[in-house]
């Protein structure tokens, strides 16, 4: 049978670390340990054999780093190569002893994908999918993608394995501290993201113990409906005689594993620092605890990168402004190629709460599916809400799902034979929530009852390709009543009927119903107000409109849905108070007009005119600041043009470039700003700064550089995306980065640290094997150039192993790495 199978009849055990174990046979520091599959094939073999003689059901390939990124045929080690020997190897232990399944171990590339990084989403896909063949043809059994910091690449990993093979698939993620991948993403988003995907087992794995995971699996536990994997590591890692050791031992491991099981995890084994003695005696202890039922949450969910929203609590706000009818601008823009005005429409209405963003370019003349894939990429870059792909076009439809970072809502299908052939199996293969029209090929029902049978056949249908209801949103469809007095009684009783008779959930472009009405945003807010109070699920509204948002809370506060009316009053106390304020001034020069005092009144004049003028300055100053803090590169910089002309070039940067780079990097330490964020600010404040670069090299004005920092990923690692971020992040606050790349030898880090006399160098790591060459790397530092403080950080570094291999300070993010630079140059 296969593992599927078995893991309906049982609890599932993984095999535990393969770099540490390889380090006690004796790895090098750099070494790949890849490479052993063809070199030393005879101990990665006999390290499987311990684990599946010591209960293992699963063993993973000894393939983690194995992507033509690391590997090239020219070098000696093709990829194909390198599977081909690992899979054998694993095979030939299962062969020997009688049992177990070979899981195919797939790795991050080590590159971040564009917009954040310069990998191409299908250039992470084609790496993958080279693996998966060559795994495929070698015989693995399953495919395990694990240690994924970025749920993009998670996406090109999953459907290279779905697309490629018909292995099963399962996926875990890494999480830090507070519960966040590296890019932003949390366990209920990447949950929603893999369920959609289609992956057969979801996890959790690395950068933390199980102690640390377990808050991490309930939370998954709570909202995946899919069987749940946990390969924690073996607590936190520190040095000891130059060697990695973790602070749990095979016992204490166990034990807290049986906590794992005890709440929720189907599949149970271990990361970096477990050995076959850890999951010996948590089968021991595990296999008497009940496996717990996997049960369906039935929750109606969509994700960007970094967040889900559910729909089924409160009424979901779906931005509907992305869209060129009735907009003039909208559609220049669209011809024009203009994304700076496409993006400012989406991050308006992120500031005015929308939940969704709607996105629509459908417009004659215009090539749609590019226009679509170049739309979301530009808003997925900067904006983290989720975005709805709204499109009759079903080749914009696949192209824009296929590159979307998260799980989308999907606009529309609809009752038509022809229109669900071409659209149930896009949403069934890429995952998300479509959109149901209520209508066929007769046609808009006149009646409720008539859409309520459309509804039922939709549903029907899409249960034939194996989407649940839950993925479904049913658009009522709301007439104008300029045309149709009953039209809004008729889709009113049809959202009340659709969660009432098929408990399902609703949507609705609310603006509709006033078409051809004067004053149609009342209109719109009180239709709103009905459809909501009748079961609505999610408005497509304009967020902009005061009146809209004004009954979108107030039916919150009535509906017992804003708790102690906390949201209300934060919306409008201030604004309360500002009238009151505005009352009191116009009060007060009231007063001095009719005192009839002419000097107060030339002050007043005057004042007034500095005020406007000043506020003019505030307002150029402060869009270059908003575009910088949104990660609007385009923007930012056409602000800093514009404020160049009435300030002074190194004050715009001391007074507005470096503050919003402050405060996007506050944000980040607080974890309300996520790396994403963090990154397209600092591109934004790049493009900006290029331009005060020619303003000041036109005037004569020269910029210091702070001074000198090397950035190295060190020998044996390829995993350089850590070190990129923290470059980026120093370039703009203006220190001269010298960065040496990935894979770099101690020796070369000396001579460039003696060569140009740097005060800082900067040292990164993502894997076990390659900490010992970090080690290393400062040791040389220390006896030949002790004068250079050394900054470390990565996934398998804490402070306590940083102060133990002589690191300066331990950075766990780029925002430390700036602070420590700082106060190291700033002295």
């Amino acid at each position: 049978m296969n593992i599927l199978e078995l893991m309906k009849e049982r609890r599932i055990y993984f095999d535990g670390g393969m770099g540490s174990l390889l380090q006690a046979r004796g790895l090098q520091p750099g070494e790949l340990p890849e490479t052993w599959n063809l070199s030393k094939p005879e101990i990665i073999e006999e390290i499987h054999r311990e684990y599946l003689e010591a209960g293992s059901d699963v063993v993973t390939t000894n393939t983690f780093g194995a992507n033509h990124f690391k590997f090239k045929a020219e070098d000696g080690y093709s990829v194909q190569e390198i599977v081909a020997a690992a899979v054998g190897n694993a095979k030939r232990a299962i062969k020997a002893c009688g049992h177990g399944y070979a899981a195919l171990d797939m790795g991050p590339t080590g590159k971040l994908l564009k917009p954040y990084g310069d990998l191409e989403f299908e250039d992470a896909y084609e790496a993958y999918k080279e693996v998966v063949i060559a795994g495929k043809e070698a015989g693995a059994d399953l495919v395990i993608i694990e240690t994924m910091g970025d749920g993009y690449e998670l996406k090109a990993a999953v459907l290279a394995a779905k697309e490629n093979s018909n292995l099963p698939v399962f996926a875990t993620i890494t999480l830090d501290e507070k519960g966040k991948m590296l890019t932003g993403g949390n366990v209920e988003s990447v949950t929603a993201l893999l369920e959609g995907l289609g992956a057969d087992v979801i996890g959790l794995n690395c950068g933390l113990g199980p102690i640390q995971l377990l808050p991490f699996l309930k939370d998954m536990v709570r909202v995946s409906s899919t069987p749940i994997l946990v390969n924690p590591n073996a607590g936190l890692p520190r040095s000891e005689g130059g060697k990695t050791v973790y602070d749990i031992n095979a016992d204490e491991f166990a034990e807290a594993m049986k906590e794992m099981a005890r709440n929720g995890a189907t599949v149970l084994g271990g990361c970096c620092g477990t050995t076959p003695e850890h999951i010996h005696k948590t089968k021991l202890v595990c296999d008497a605890i009940p496996v717990c039922e996997i049960t369906d949450k039935g929750w109606t969910v969509i994700s960007s990168y970094s967040h889900a929203v559910t729909f089924g609590g409160r009424p979901i706000l779906i931005g509907e402004r992305i869209n060129p009818t009735g907009k003039p601008k909208f559609k220049q823009a669209l011809k024009d190629k203009d994304l700076t005005y496409i993006l400012s429409m989406g991050v308006a209405q992120q500031e005015s709460r929308a939940d969704v963003l709607d996105v629509n370019v459908g417009l004659p003349g215009i090539d749609e599916p590019q226009m679509m894939v170049d739309v979301v990429k530009e808003l997925q870059g900067v904006l983290d809400l989720p975005l709805q792909i709204d499109t009759s076009d079903p080749v914009a439809m696949e192209r824009a799902l296929r590159i979307y970072n998260g799980k989308p809502l999907i606009n529309s299908v609809n009752g038509k034979k022809e229109v669900m052939e071409q659209i149930f199996p896009l949403v069934k293969h890429y995952g998300g929530v479509v959109v149901a029209l209520a209508l066929d090929e007769d046609g808009i029902p006149e009646t409720a009852d008539g859409r309520i049978a459309v509804a039922k056949k939709i549903y029907e249908t899409a249960a034939s390709y194996g989407i649940p209801k839950k993925d479904i949103l049913v658009d009522c469809l709301c007439m104008a009543v300029s045309s149709d007095k009953n039209g809004a009684l008729t889709t009113l009783e049809t959202v009340r009927r659709v969660r009432d008779e098929l408990g399902g959930k609703t949507v609705l472009g609310v603006s509709n119903v006033s078409f051809g009405l004067p004053m149609r945003e009342n209109i719109n807010a009180s239709f709103f107000l009905l459809a909501m109070q009748n079961g609505l699920s999610a408005g497509i509204v304009n967020p902009n409109l005061e009146a809209m948002m004004q009954v979108y809370d107030s039916f919150l506060v009535l509906t017992a849905q804003d708790e102690n009316c906390a949201g209300y009053v934060g919306i409008y106390g201030p604004k309360e108070a500002e009238k009151k304020r505005q009352k009191e001034i116009l009060k007060a020069a009231a007063v001095n007009q009719a005192a009839g005092v002419s000097g107060t009144a030339g002050t007043g004049s005057a004042a007034g005119s500095g005020t406007a003028s000043g506020a003019g300055a505030a307002d150029t100053g402060s869009a270059l600041k908003k575009s910088i803090i949104k990660g609007m590169s385009q923007a930012a910089s056409d602000a800093a043009r514009l404020a160049l002309k009435d300030t002074d070039a190194l004050e715009l940067i001391n007074t507005d470039m470096i503050p919003a780079l402050d405060e996007v990097g506050k944000g980040f330490e607080a974890g309300t700003v996520f790396l994403p964020q963090l990154l397209m600010s600092a591109e934004a404040a790049k493009a900006a700064f290029a331009v005060v670069k020619e303003s000041m090299e036109a005037s004569g004005e020269v910029q210091e550089k702070k001074g000198k920092v090397i950035l190295a990923t060190v020998k044996g690692d390829i995993h350089d995306i850590g070190k990129n971020i923290v470059k980026v992040l120093l370039e703009n606050y203006s220190f001269d980065v010298i960065d040496l790349g990935r894979d770099v030898p101690p020796e070369t880090v000396v001579e460039e640290a003696i060569r140009e006399h740097v005060p800082v160098v900067g040292l990164s790591a993502l894997m076990t094997t390659t900490v010992p060459s970090m080690e290393e790397t400062i040791k040389a530092l220390r006896k030949d150039a002790p004068w250079v403080k050394v900054m470390v950080g990565g996934a398998v570094l804490t402070q306590e192993y940083a102060d133990a291999i002589g690191a300066d300070a331990y950075c766990k993010d780029a925002m430390a790495s700036v602070n420590f630079a700082a106060s190291v140059i700033g002295k």
